[in-house]
This record gives C-alpha cells, sequence and structure tokens, in this order.
C-alpha cells in the first residue's frame, strides 16, 4: 500500500470515484467502488514513480498528514 495521501470525491457526471495523489502532480485514477478507485490509484502511482525516474525526474516525498476528529 502506498504512503502518498489520495483524496477521493465521487463524480456523478462520470459515476465513478476519483481519487487525486497530491504530492504527484496529475497523478489520478477512478472506479466504481471506493476500493476499486483506490487499487487503480495505487497502479497509477507506480506508473507515476517509474515515468518520473525513466525521465530523470526527482520523485516527491509522502507527506506525514495527521488529522483529529
Amino acid at each position: 500500500m502506498s504512503k502518498y495521501s489520495m483524496v477521493m470525491s465521487w463524480s456523478e457526471e462520470d459515476q465513478a470515484y476519483i481519487v487525486s495523489v497530491p504530492e504527484l502532480p496529475g497523478c489520478m485514477a477512478d472506479g466504481k467502488t471506493p476500493e476499486e478507485a483506490v487499487k487503480n490509484t495505487e497502479i497509477v502511482i507506480q506508473e507515476w514513480i517509474e515515468t518520473a525516474l525513466e525521465d530523470g525526474e526527482e520523485i516527491p516525498e509522502p507527506h506525514l498528514f495527521s488529522m483529529s476528529v
């Protein structure tokens, strides 16, 4: 499982859950269920990192967020 943060929202237009990864610009995926969206995002994160490495780009470190309720 990725240590990158994920932001999930529902898209009425796409009828899908959309997940973005704030630390990785342009990194996002979707799915029909929240679980599918997260699974797809994990795959896209790995692809994002592989592409960045191939292009000689710096890989951002995951941010550590804390949340209190």
